[in-house]
């Protein structure tokens, strides 16, 4: 069993930003923290005070996470970044709202007092008889503290007050993870009870004044029957104060939802994927696909998204995609009448065929689209064709300056997006052969189902409409106008590039629609493109015609490549690596750039991307953690450490430095789903370096001594290629089928009625009969293996109660 509370998060705009630039405007963006560990940073958007984002994540966490916050910086190219203003949402606040969080919401003030982080190891004790007894507190150590020096770290003590009376600690110097095995006592003063025991934590400064860590409040009454307490408490902030900026900070809007997900053992789901399994099937003797229609017809507008793209997830692992995918096209056709409105709105076959090419051609769209969108990016040419929307500018060299007319630029226009429309059509031409056979087959079903249901002359297009709907509608074209969002670039395009992609966009969807009378009627001043969209509707015809020429045979192992396991590369790219072994030094030289490719077993590393040289490899299976390294370290907070074992048992470090916090998070959440089964995890590490003759973290002198901070595996970004989880998918399925088991009922007794009044069988029978009557069986068995797992689960958090009151 294993809990997991996946946030998804949504950052859709700003609005009324303060100006910080002296251009009157701001260059703002966002950086995620959960527990103030920024995990994701948002585009700049430049020159607007009210930027739009329109980024989402998925975000797995512990269930013991605290807060989401979300910081607005401007971005500064000489200076530091100017803090704007956060919003902070506690778990509670997500948990009291399952459906979700969406709205506008204020900026507040950034206040030092309250960007606290951290924990501190404590013993509290009660000593003595009942005439004259003393409180002791025993200060051990902290982890995690906040960053307040310009150094990068802090220089704590801690300070101990009760009934008036103060102790102080020592200073350790440049260390968030300080350690001081000092110990306090007190006179505990019977009358005074309800006076609290408060250690607080503070970063020495020499010049300026101390800044605030964080504290602790104990209750006295609590602690005398416990007698003693010892353990790792979160520090806390100091009282909010009234913020003199509230209301003029701005606003964010913003969509989360938290779901906490309890997955049972695999054994539990058996019988609920074998019966969705057995929905796609044909041995149900005339059931088949009746859950699935079921499904179908009850799922709402909002969660449909969701739905399809689980329940893709689930078939794909399964081996039954295409099988999946054949049905809901069934169903689809049966609901159609008009050829033009096929698979144009937002139903279950459409959203689960979106999802499939998200993620099984994830690979195949960089390799088409990729080329040509960098080039883009990298020309940075003007284009327009609305003449409402042309820019006229002075052209020529210096004394010959002449001004551009409307017809020079979008002459100059059509030339740019033409070149770039034959260098797409060209790359998608030639991928055929290199279209992953899942995707192949699934469009030949398409292809051979639509043909069959309109086997009319005057319908002989619908069947390559049909394909480029999904093909270049729902994915070529919405990768084009947001590329960061398919992970073809890593930042949002400026206002040029964005506008030139958008009509790149426009002419792919007009070729995808093969009519170019259409396109005239609605946007005339494509017109310029039109040649060049002909002649892309003739290609794109006879490269459908080969994409789905396949046959079943093919692919002699298309059930594996239909369960994504043997997609080989998970993540690869350039890094700087910094390598060192447990008896070694770590030596002042520089990073250096390897070529670094994640795989199903392995992380290898070379010089160069196609190096023939010698490749160096980890077995993923000997990695012990995966974890950030502190700023202080390298002077970058980009870096992370890998640490594995050898054969021979000693620890070896690899430290890899990452170009943005974002690239920082993307490989660490990699790696850390890859190494999901290790067995011989470290619970603890050391978030620094050992040089000299210390840890820079904790000032250790003993190189293997235990680690002065807990590991954070559960920390990791849901990305496209994850690996597959049976499980967790049947446990989101089941959670929606008991959202809209209701509804199922309700429709499973229309149909049985319908069934009888047909003299079909008795009312009995057919539910025997009946795979609807199955599914709510199923439901149950798993709703109360559910409760007696909650059961259990409340009453292992009594006793724990219990005993601490004891």
């Amino acid at each position: 069993m294993a809990k997991r509370s996946t946030l998804f998060i949504r950052i859709v705009e700003g609005k009324n930003l303060p100006v910080k630039d002296i251009t009157g405007s701001s260059d703002p963006y966002c950086v995620v923290r959960i527990d103030n560990e920024a995990i994701i940073r948002t585009a700049t958007i430049w020159k607007t005070l009210s930027p739009f984002w329109g980024e989402e994540y998925n975000v797995h966490l512990p269930p013991s996470f605290h807060t989401v916050s979300f910081h607005v910086l401007d971005e500064d190219s000489l200076s530091r970044d100017d803090v704007i203003g956060k919003v902070s949402i506690t778990k509670e606040a997500l948990a009291a709202k399952p459906q979700g969080l969406d709205g506008w919401v204020s900026l507040t003030e950034i206040d030092p007092d309250e960007e606290v982080q951290g924990e501190i190891h404590l013993q509290i004790a009660v000593l003595g008889d009942q005439g004259a007894r003393k409180l002791r507190c025993q200060v051990f150590e902290a982890r995690d503290l906040a960053r307040k020096d310009r150094n990068g770290a802090s220089d704590p003590f801690v300070r101990v007050r009760y009934n008036g009376k103060t102790h102080e600690s020592t200073v350790v110097k440049k260390s968030c993870y300080p350690r001081w095995n000092e110990s306090f006592e007190f006179d505990l003063d019977e009358a005074s009870a309800d006076t609290p025991l408060s250690v607080e934590v503070w970063d020495w400064d020499l010049v300026s004044k101390n800044d605030f860590l964080g504290k602790v409040l104990f209750n006295i009454n609590r602690l005398q029957s416990a007698e003693q307490v010892e353990g790792w408490f979160r520090l806390s902030p100091d009282k909010p104060k009234h913020s003199q900026y509230e209301g003029t900070l701005g606003s964010l809007r913003l969509q989360l939802r938290l779901r906490d997900e309890t997955v049972l053992p695999s054994s539990h789901y058996q019988p609920l994927t074998e019966l969705m399994c057995q929905s796609v099937g044909t041995n149900l003797n005339g059931n088949r696909s009746d859950l699935i229609m079921l499904i179908d017809e009850t799922t709402t507008a909002e969660g449909r998204q969701e739905v399809a793209t689980n329940l893709v997830k689930l078939f794909l692992g399964q081996g039954l995609a295409l099988e999946f995918l054949d049905v809901l096209f069934t169903l689809e056709l049966e609901k159609t009448s008009e050829p033009n409105t096929l698979f144009r709105s937002n139903s279950l076959a459409s959203k689960s065929m979106e999802s499939f090419l998200k993620v099984a051609g994830m690979q195949y769209l960089h390799r088409v689209l990729g080329p040509t969108v960098n080039r883009v990016f990298e020309e940075k040419k003007y284009v327009e064709l609305d003449p409402n929307k042309v820019e006229l500018k002075e052209a020529g060299c210096t004394g010959l300056h002449r001004l551009q007319t409307e017809a020079d630029v979008i002459q100059q226009s059509t030339t740019h997006l033409q070149s770039y429309l034959t260098e797409l059509l060209h790359a998608i031409m030639l991928s055929a052969s290199h279209c992953p056979p899942a995707l192949r087959h699934a469009f030949r079903q398409l292809y051979q189902r639509v043909q069959a249901h309109f086997p009319e002359k005057e319908y002989r297009k619908v069947k390559f409409i049909a394909v480029t709907s999904f093909l270049c509608l729902r994915f070529f074209s919405p990768a084009i106008m947001s590329p960061k969002l398919f992970h073809l670039r890593e930042k949002h395009p400026d206002a040029r590039t964005s506008r030139t992609l958008l009509l790149l966009a426009k002419a792919v969807q007009n070729i995808g629609n093969l009519d170019t009378l259409a396109c005239r009627s609605k946007e005339p001043w494509m017109v310029p493109l039109q040649p060049a969209i002909q002649q892309g509707i003739s290609q794109l015809k006879d490269f459908i015609t080969q994409l789905v020429s396949c046959e079943e045979g093919d692919d002699p192992d298309l059930q594996h490549s239909l369960s994504l396991q043997s997609s080989v590369i998970l993540k690869e790219g350039f890094l700087f690596l910094h390598k060192t072994k447990d008896k070694s030094m770590l030596i002042a030289s520089p990073f250096k750039k390897y070529y670094v490719s994640l795989a199903r077993d392995t992380l290898s590393y070379t010089r160069t991307q196609n190096s023939k040289q010698k490749i160096s490899f980890i077995t993923l299976q000997k990695i012990r953690a995966v974890e950030k390294v502190e700023e202080k370290s390298f002077g970058s907070s980009n870096v992370m450490q890998i640490i594995s074992s050898e054969d021979n048992g000693q620890l070896e470090t690899l430290y890899l430095m990452c170009k943005s916090v974002n690239e920082l998070n993307q490989w660490l959440s990699a790696l850390r789903k890859a190494c999901i089964h290790n067995t011989e995890t470290m619970s603890s590490y050391h978030p620094g370096i050992y040089k000299g003759d210390k840890w820079s973290c904790c000032h250790q002198k003993d190189k293997t001594a235990v680690g002065c901070d807990k590991t954070r595996h559960g920390v990791t970004l849901q990305e496209w290629n994850d690996p597959l989880d049976p499980d967790l998918e049947s446990q989101l399925i089941f959670r929606h089928l008991m959202s809209v088991q209701q509804a199922m009922r309700e429709k499973h007794q229309e149909r049985i009625q319908q069934e009888k009044s047909n003299d079909q069988g008795s009312t009995s029978e057919l539910e025997k009969q009946d795979v609807a009557t199955r599914l709510f069986k199923v439901l149950q068995d798993l709703q109360e293996a559910h409760a007696a797992v909650e059961r259990a689960e409340q009453s292992k958090n009594k006793n724990f109660l219990l005993e601490l009151q004891t």
